[in-house]
């Protein structure tokens, strides 16, 4: 137990200074937006009122977003690129977080403990499980690529 806890602990100070980043640096683009050419098309009435929603409601939307893959990053960027309030978004960093990190800690260490033990009493059937896991993880790469390629494809005007 104290491993996956100190696993945790770690993972949670990483995940905060990873969020927490990327909020900053969204902050910093959303003020350097409102400074820029681009000042008309944020101050347009629509783009208030996505703001203010977001302001609003968007907390739990980011504490949500650790439970996902891939979507995490664009959640904090946009809390931050929104201005969402630090009395709103610190809460749902540090909830959103702590789940992050306990599924981390958890299921790391047991896929890795798995493991050794496969390694460790049947070195062929280890060796096949790690090959399997990266051909997957490969498969899942080289379809989101072409899928987003045939997308993109899709959207470009025909002649």
């Amino acid at each position: 137990m104290d491993k996956i806890a100190l696993t945790a602990a770690g993972l949670y100070v990483i995940v905060l200074l990873r969020a927490g980043g990327t909020f900053a640096v969204g902050w910093l683009a959303g003020a350097g937006a409102r400074r820029s050419r681009f000042a008309g098309r944020i101050s347009s009435a629509r783009f208030q009122r996505a703001e203010r929603a977001i302001q609003r409601w968007g907390a739990p939307v980011v504490a949500v977003s650790f439970l996902t893959v891939g979507f995490q990053t664009a959640a904090n960027f946009l809390a931050g690129s929104m201005r969402m309030p630090l009395p709103r978004y610190l809460p749902a960093l540090f909830v959103g977080g702590a789940a992050w990190a306990l599924v981390y800690a958890t299921a790391g260490l047991g896929l890795l403990a798995v493991l050794a033990r496969l390694f460790a009493e049947r070195t062929a059937l280890g060796v096949a499980a790690v090959a399997v896991l990266l051909l997957g993880v490969c498969g899942a790469v080289v379809y989101g690529r072409r899928r987003a390629a045939r997308s993109r494809r899709d959207a470009e005007p025909s002649e």
